[in-house]
Order: structure tokens, then sequence, then C-alpha cells
């Protein structure tokens, strides 16, 4: 019985192999647009933890400045005499040629175990990797990258992170230029009860607390939090497609499940028929979905990587690695997805009375209480929405906003498209306009589901462009502001920068120095950059607030100017004291916007910097020329000096350099804008297929009564026609709503910065190109079948009794 029951269930795909395929075709993209966002998370987090293990970091506690500064390698041995048994350890920043290395600096006799990365005995005595020239553990692939270059001999560590270097502290003082300091201290877990105490031996050291996340977790959370809901998204968008199909499928079996059950099959084992049914199918397309999604992720990573370095500097192996918990994960999701899809079709069939008829057309006739439960629901997320825009917080809250409008936007469009077709046909005076919109409104619950999947597609492709256009035209405008000088110059070493002053200074209008020092404010790290007085920043520099003499003040040092992210991430406004590292205490005098950058930032005159911080490096700077002088000074820096390409960057350069780095950020945006929207217009097809065969019963009469095939044909393309245009015309407030949910709250919130809001119809003019060109190509097969039947098969309809 079990078996002949299961074999009849199943005789339906068979008979339906194009409702089978979009089915597993609609969960294998859900699948595998969600799996594939998180395969690139889960990517990105390993080497966030590997990277917050680096030296027992997420381990061990740590000795660190209270003043965020470097420390006197004098204190090490105080306190290894004073009976504390830690490891000094020093990092920096070194850049070799176009590669740019975290270096760490360690003591591997002292550094306890739990904080070894490599054998750095490698086979051989430590000898060579504490005895100079010493040795360079990297990864493989920065090995490669490190080809010609003049460094101390490599190793390969394949457990490092690309851009990460261990060798010896002696040695890494050297290269980093830092003789005789350290960054920290490594406090090993067994220690000695008669030391002495801390404050005693290093007052100006505090003992810090492992971190098992690490800060750059932390820091690109939101980075991550966005690529989920994308994901979220088009998985959304792809569970409306297998919604519609399972939902078909279970209509079109009435009459299977009424005989079934008249033969003596329970409801429950009817039930568990259908449910190991949907597992089997969940599980087959959860496979393809994961495959698809393995190679989707594959395609973006090394995007995201790109992006994750140039934004936060992580540093993400481009490589995608194939984790059990992915693929766990995502048979789950599909599994999940499936079973929720079907949860409302199982609980009518669960509720369904033995004889009940079998009605093909009963999932397409939709109620009057549907819609007004649609409506109700609809209008409380909005209220909801607005509630929270308007009262609550955080990252978290910005996208419960963002859910809230698409969903409710959603809900409300099937609603606003029965008003709308229903007033049409109460207005239409020919019989046949009366009908195609009195047509068209019964055929409405069987589309209702693609279309607000295409709803969600289209608001999400307007709210994201228009994020992405008004981040692009600001992000150039403010470029454009901020890289003032012609001509950018690094040095390699303090003689040589100093001897680059003397050549320059009859050769250029100004020299301006671009130094900076990096430490703690109120306890999260900050960059401190030093200005001169010139009229360059006066006239350029984009301000967001400021006191009258803003520049002034800052050039006499006695005021600062801070960014927006710490601003807002501290509260701080003009007039405020700040207190920055090694206790200098001063006011901000401004504000100034400072896109695609994470972290805090201060402003100082540049007497003032070096006078606080007199180690601060003094090897960068910008120099103001007139413009048809730039190639000649740059040719001759390079010759006089020999310097790299690299450490002679032109305005023009470096500005089309930002901007690549900043189409990166958001070229995963984009390709996961394009999925979602050919996942819409596969549930719009899906939707059309479906319906085809089942149109006839409604077709013929109209045929019948003089309408040719031809004008059929034409009025089922103008219904769907229609339909897509005014879901069009209602995602466009939707989109333009996402879009300031997207600029005033979560990117306030995950970046601490916000952006002016611009529209671009010229771009919903395009998407609306797009959208109706995906719904005339969703419309062709059925519209082909339909222009293809037969005179007889319509004659067939009033054959039947129905």
């Amino acid at each position: 019985m079990f078996y002949a029951s299961m074999s009849a269930l199943l005789s339906h795909w068979r008979r339906r192999p194009m409702q089978l395929a979009m089915l597993l075709m609609g969960l294998s993209l859900a699948t595998a647009l969600w799996s594939g966002v998180q395969a690139i998370n889960a990517e990105a987090r390993a080497s966030y933890n590997r990277a917050a293990s680096m030296l027992g970091q997420d381990r061990l506690e740590q000795l660190v400045s209270a003043d965020g500064e470097t420390i006197p390698q004098q204190v090490f041995v105080d306190l290894r005499r004073a009976g504390w048994l830690v490891s000094p350890v020093l990092e920096g920043q070194l850049r070799l040629g176009a590669v740019r290395l975290h270096v760490f600096g360690i003591e591997p006799v002292s550094l306890p175990h739990e904080a070894q990365q490599v054998d750095l005995a490698g086979g051989d005595s430590l000898l060579p990797f504490i005895t100079p020239p010493g040795l360079l553990y990297v990864s493989p692939g920065t090995v490669e990258q490190l080809a010609g270059q003049q460094t101390p001999p490599l190793r390969i560590a394949k457990d490092l992170l690309p851009g990460i270097a261990i060798t010896d502290i002696g040695i890494a003082q050297s290269l980093l230029g830092k003789p005789g300091q350290i960054s920290r201290l490594i406090v090993s877990p067994d220690q000695p009860v008669d030391r002495a105490t801390l404050a005693r031996t290093a007052p100006q050291l505090t003992l810090k607390k492992p971190d098992p996340e690490g800060d750059l977790a932390r820091l690109t959370d939101s980075f991550h939090l966005n690529l989920t809901a994308f994901g979220f998204l088009a998985f959304a968008v792809g569970l409306f497609m297998v919604y519609s199909a399972i939902g078909l499928a279970f209509e079109q079996r009435r009459s299977t499940f009424r005989t079934l059950r008249s033969l003596g099959l329970s409801t429950r084992s009817l039930t568990g028929l259908l449910l190991t049914e949907l597992i089997m199918l969940a599980l087959v397309a959860g496979v393809a979905g994961l495959t698809l999604g393995y190679l989707v992720a594959s395609l973006l990573l090394p995007g995201v990587a790109a992006t994750l370095q140039g934004l936060y500097g992580a540093s993400i192996p481009g490589v995608l690695t194939l984790r059990p918990t992915w693929w766990a994960t995502g048979l789950g999701i599909a599994v999940f997805g499936t079973l929720l899809s079907a949860a409302q079709s199982l609980w009518r069939i669960w509720r369904m009375p033995l004889l009940a008829p079998a009605q093909p057309r009963a999932w397409a006739r939709a109620s009057e209480a549907t819609f007004r439960t649609q409506a109700i629901a609809a209008i409380t997320l909005f209220a909801l929405t607005l509630a929270l825009a308007c009262w609550s917080t955080g990252l978290i809250a910005g996208f419960f906003i963002l859910g809230g409008l698409l969903l409710g936007a959603a809900l409300m469009l099937p609603v606003l498209l029965a008003l709308f077709l229903l007033f049409m046909q109460r207005w239409s005076v020919k019989p046949v306009t009366a009908w195609f919109w009195a047509d068209t409104r019964q055929q409405l619950p069987g589309l209702s589901l693609a279309l607000m999947a295409l709803l969600l597609a289209l608001s999400a492709n307007v709210g994201v462009g228009t994020m992405v256009s008004s981040f692009r035209l600001t992000f150039t405008g403010w470029l454009d502001q901020r890289l003032a000088a012609e001509l950018y110059v690094t040095a390699r070493t303090e003689t040589e920068a100093s001897a680059l002053r003397q050549w320059l200074t009859p050769r250029v209008d100004a020299i301006l120095p671009v130094w900076n020092v990096e430490g703690d404010v109120q306890g999260q790290p900050v960059q401190i950059f030093g200005v001169a007085d010139d009229a360059t920043y006066r006239d350029n520099w984009p301000l967001l607030q400021a006191t009258s003499d803003v520049w002034d003040r800052v050039a006499r040092g006695e005021a600062a100017l801070v960014n927006e992210q710490l601003s807002r991430r501290d509260h701080l406004n003009v007039g405020d004291p700040l207190i920055l590292p090694g206790g200098w205490t001063t006011v901000i005098a401004g504000v100034y916007s400072d896109y695609g950058n994470p972290t805090g930032q201060v402003i100082v005159g540049i007497a003032a910097l070096t006078s606080h911080y007199p180690d601060v490096p003094r090897l960068r700077y910008g120099l103001r020329m007139a413009h048809a002088k730039v190639a000649g000074v740059r040719s001759e820096l390079r010759k006089q000096f020999n310097l790299p390409e690299q450490n002679v960057v032109d305005q023009t350069s470096l500005k089309r350099r930002s901007i690549q780095i900043f189409e990166q950020t958001f070229a995963v945006t984009a390709a996961l804008n394009v999925l979602t929207l050919g996942v819409a217009g596969l549930a719009m097809f899906a939707s059309l297929m479906t319906l085809s065969g089942m149109r006839l019963p409604q077709l013929a009469p109209a045929w019948a009564m003089g309408l040719t095939r031809r004008q059929l044909v034409l009025l089922e393309l103008a219904r769907a026609m229609v339909l897509v245009v005014i879901t069009l015309l209602a995602a466009l407030p939707v989109g333009i709503g996402l879009a300031w949910v997207l600029l005033a709250i979560v990117n306030v919130e995950a970046f601490g910065w916000r952006l002016p809001m611009l529209l671009f119809p010229a771009d919903w003019l395009r998407l609306g190109v797009s959208a109706l060109a995906a719904a005339l190509l969703s419309a062709l097969i059925p519209l082909w079948r339909l222009a293809r039947v037969t005179p007889t098969d319509l004659l067939k309809v009033f054959a039947n009794e129905r």
C-alpha cells in the first residue's frame, strides 16, 4: 500500500517535468545564493580566527602600554628580573616593493608554547633564526609575492595568513626601524607566586585580557552582516518560487489525495509520504544548490578578499576551503526552506475531509478575507518599521527595519493590484476589456508570489543601486577635495626623506607632510595626522562642522579635527575636549567627512604632532605644483633617488586606484543583485508556465465567442506586461525607502558615516527595461504554447464535465 501510494504521488512529477524542474531550480538557486554567501563568510571568519590566535592573542593575557605607544625593551628586562614570565613581541607594517607585510618579531626562547605559530627550529637549531640576517616565516603565497625583493631568507609556514611574516624580534627591530622597542608582552599562563606587582615594576603597562574574537572580526561584522542580508533576500526570493510550485502541485493532486484516502490510506500516512517526498526533493536540490553555491562563492571570493584588504587590511585567502559544517548547514537550509514552503499545504492535507472534492483551481481563488489579512499584516509591519526607525538604534535594528519594509511591501502588493484591477474592471465599457481585467484579477493569486518576488528583487536593485550610485558620486567629489596635491612621494628612510625635502624645495610650490602616528583614544585605535598651515587644507578639506577660525587654531596647536567616524562613535562634538595618546589634551574644532575609512582619525597641526610625538615617521609628502610640471618632477625624482614606482604616485593614479577599490567593494553586491533579479525572473517564468496549462477552461469560451488565438496571445502578453509595470512602479518608492534606510541607518551604524541620498531616474529606466525584458522572456514559452493550441483542444474543454 505504501509503495503504491508513493508511486501514485511521484507519478505527478513524471507527468509534469517542467513543474518539477521549476521546483528543483527554485530551491537549488535559493540554496546556492544563501550557501555561497555563507561559504564566503565562513572563509573570512576562519581567517579572522587565525589572525586572532596569532601568538596566542585569543588565549593568553598581554601587557600593553597604557598610552598606546611602544614599550622600551628595558621594561621586558625589568619584568623578567622581577619574576614575570613574559615574552616580548614587536609588530609593524613593512613595505617591500608592492607587497605590504605585517611583521611579528618574537623572542623564541621565552615564547609560551600556547603562542607558537610555527616550528621555529625548522629541523635545525635556533641559531639561523636569531642571528643576522635571520629568517622570515611566511605563507606560500607570500613567498611568490616577495620574489626578487631583498629580504632575510624565507621559510614557508603553511598555517600563516597571506601578508603575515614572523621573525626574531631583533631582526624585526632592524626591518621596522624600531631599535630597542617592543609592542607588547605575552604573559605566560604559569606565573611565580612571589613575583613583584605590576604597579611597582612597570606602572606604565596595563594587563589586557585574551580576546577570543579579535578586533578584525568585530570591525568587519557589518560587512558580513550585509552579505548575509543579501543572501537571505535571495533565498527568500527563491522560496517564493518553491512555495508556488509546491502549492500548485498539492492542489493539482487533490483528486489523487481523495482517492488514496478513499482506498484506506490514513491522513497520518499520507502526510508522512508527502513529507518523505519533499525531503527527497529538498536533498536533491540541496546538493545541486551547494555545488552551484560553491562555484558562486569561488567566483566572488577574490573580490571579497580584495574588498576586505582594501577597507580593513584583512588578509583573506582567495581560495575557498570545503568545510563539513558548510555542507551540513546548506542541506539543512534547503530542507528547512522546503518544509517552510510546504507547511500551509501540508496543514490543508491534514485537515482535508475524506470526501473533499477535487478542485484544480481552488488555489487560484483568493478570497477577500485573505486580502484583508494581508493588508492588516502589511500595515502592522509598516507601523513596527516606523517605530523602529524613530526609536531604535543598532545595526540589527536597521536590518529589522529593512526586513519589515520589504516584507510589508510584498504583502501589500497583491492587495493593491486587486484594488487596481477591480477599479479598471468596473470602469471598462467594452465586454472584451471588462473580461480582460476580470480575468487578470482571477489570475492574480497564481501570479502573486512571483510578483512579490519580483517586487523584492526590483526594490533591492533600486535601493542598493541608489546607495552605490550616491556613494560613487559623493566619493569621487570627496576624493577631489582630499587628494588636492598633484604628487605624493614616500621616502624609504629618514635620511632619504631629508634629502628629498632639500631637493624638492626649489622645484615645487609646497611640500605638505603626510605624517601620522597610531594610538588609542577612549580604548579604540585611531590615526593621528599632522597637517601644515597651507591653503590646500583651508580651501579643499571637507568639513561637516567647524568653528569660524578652525584652521588657525589647528595651526597654532590649540585644537584638533576628528573624522565623522570618531565623532559618532564616541559622541564627540565641536568644543568637546579630546585626550590623545600620551595624555595630550586638546579641543575639537571641527568634524570632517572620511568616507571609506572604518577607523577613527584625528588631525592636528604638524608642529604639535612632532612636539608630542617626536618619533613620528617623516617619510610621506604631498607636493603642490603646476600640473604641467608633474610628469617631469616625477621622472626626475625616481631617477635622482632611485625610488620604486609605487613610492611616487601622481594624483590621477591615486584617484584611479581609490575608485578601483571602491568598485571592488561593491562588485559582490552588484553580482548578488543580478542573481536575485534572475531568480525573480525564473519565479515569474515558473508561475506563467504552471498557469498556462490550466488556462484553457478560461480561454476556450472567449475563443468560442469570436476572439482569435492571436488576440488571446496578445491579451495574455498585455496581462503579463501590465502586472510587471505596476510591480515596477510599486518597487520605486519601496526601493527609495530601502536606500534611505541603508544610507541613514544601516551605513551609519555599520561604518560611522552618513552619505547624502541622490536619485538616479536613468538607472530606474534601465532597470524597468530589464524587468520588462525578463517578463517578456518569461512569457515567451507559455505564449508559444497558447499560439500552437489547436481548435480541437479548445473544443475538448466543452466536452468535459466542469
